[in-house]
């Protein structure tokens, strides 16, 4: 391949690449105004054309997957960050609620990954894998069996509960904090 091709594929790649950043924050623009997220009120608020998006995602779901998958990929980043300055699983803990609370997206994509297996599916389990590491590495466990494991999904699967219980005020309305929920999770799967 000449240079000249090879320099133009290589922005074609670098425009394709903003152009699908653009549609996702877009995405999340359009998540945060409303609830209901379709790909015609992303498509308009990205400046595209409905049909330009398919260029892009092949429906909703994996729309929803690509958010969620960068949304673990910042839960992971987080927890490593908060884990690595001090009370591992506590910190880790708080910081991925903090991070849960006003993230959607993960949800979403959940009840989205049934609907087609592909590329996007395989890059949210990716993503989600890292995030459980993460937490496996905070909490001090290392989950190399799979009952090590299974105790990694609880916990993250209390997480994200809790995280739910916090948003919608239930949590307070029972007379809990995100403090006290923390403090329990780390007595129950011990630093």
């Amino acid at each position: 391949m000449s240079l000249a091709l090879e320099q133009r594929e290589i922005r074609r790649e670098h425009s394709r690449a903003a152009a699908r950043a653009s549609i996702l924050e877009a995405a999340r623009r359009v998540a945060a105004k409303r609830r209901a997220l379709s790909l015609r009120a992303v498509a308009a608020e990205a400046g595209y054309a409905p049909a330009a998006l398919y260029g892009y995602f092949r429906n909703k779901d994996e729309l929803l997957l690509a958010l969620a998958a960068e949304d673990l990929s910042a839960l992971t980043r987080t927890m490593r960050e908060s884990a690595s300055s001090g009370g591992k699983l506590a910190a880790a803990a708080e910081a991925a609620l903090a991070l849960l609370q006003n993230t959607e997206t993960l949800a979403a994509a959940m009840s989205a990954l049934p609907a087609r297996k592909g590329e996007a599916e395989r890059v949210f389990n990716g993503k989600l894998i890292g995030a459980l590491t993460a937490l496996s590495e905070a909490s001090g466990k290392p989950a190399s069996a799979r009952s090590e494991q299974a105790e990694i999904v609880l916990m993250a699967a209390t997480l994200a509960g809790l995280a739910l219980f916090l948003r919608s005020g239930r949590l307070q309305a029972l007379g809990f904090s995100g403090a006290d929920m923390i403090a329990a999770l780390g007595r129950r799967f011990a630093d």
